[in-house]
């Protein structure tokens, strides 16, 4: 056999000619996986970075002079959606309450339970966003190696077969199967691995995310229920006024 000749004995479309129906169906689902894969791995890196650009929004929440200026602030096209939600749900709730319920002990305390709720409800929607598509992910990386060993062993006893079937055990009788059966071998990886990686990398950034809304919300139901945002304190004890003076002056109002 010339160089010609086997170097086409390992080509692709070579190996996919002599290929059999579970084969074929092992090479094009590992294809639908990586195709699945790499699509969730974009669209979520692509929300993760609209999510870093927006990282700024919380502070022009802070920043601005009243609570409406605030809310569109968040919703803007450089705003925050996720604390955006949460602080429509929040001050949804407290105008609920706040339009009926009355002034005593007993209300307050079930207002802030209830504002409690509803910013719970609303990470609890964020938590199931972020998280949708996790699941694909890590189903793909722990379960592509597998598929393309499953293509490894069926190209090995290709080779097995073609042996026994031609009683000689000479390279071209068993190049092509092995070389189906190696190629099987790192497509699984080639698969599995970006999928592993890109699902640490998510759940993470989707973990960063999640505490930062959270401490949005405590800062949000302590704006709610006192008129003024809980302020961080430096080093020194004192608190930190720089920020959020506006809204928490127009709330208290």
């Amino acid at each position: 056999m010339t160089s010609e000749n086997q170097s086409s004995a390992f080509d692709l479309a070579h190996l996919w000619a002599q290929g059999d129906a579970i084969s074929h169906a092992v090479a094009v689902t590992l294809l639908l996986m990586s195709v699945a894969s790499w699509y969730l791995m974009l669209s979520k890196g692509w929300q993760f970075l609209a999510r870093s650009r927006s990282s700024e929004a919380t502070d022009r929440f802070w920043r601005a002079s009243s609570l409406d200026e605030g809310l569109a602030a968040l919703s803007g096209k450089r705003g925050d959606p996720l604390a955006a939600d949460l602080l429509h749900q929040a001050t949804t709730a407290a105008e609920h309450l706040r339009a009926r319920s009355g002034s005593s002990l007993g209300n307050q305390l079930q207002a802030d339970e209830f504002i409690t709720r509803a910013m719970r409800q609303s990470i609890s929607r964020s938590t199931a966003r972020l998280e949708s598509g996790l699941t694909v992910l890590a189903s793909i990386g722990s379960t592509a190696p597998f598929v393309g060993l499953f293509g490894t062993v069926w190209g090995i006893y290709h080779a097995l077969a073609r042996i026994s079937s031609t009683g000689m055990a000479s390279l071209d009788a068993v190049a092509g199967p092995v070389g189906e059966a190696l190629v099987m071998t790192a497509a699984g990886l080639f698969v599995a691995i970006p999928a592993v990686l890109a699902y640490n990398a998510l759940t993470r950034a989707n973990r960063l995310t999640l505490a930062s809304l959270d401490a949005f919300a405590h800062d949000v139901h302590a704006f709610l229920s006192t008129g003024a945002r809980l302020q961080p304190r430096t080093s020194g004890g004192a608190a930190n006024t720089a920020s959020g003076s506006h809204l928490a002056t127009s709330g208290a109002a």
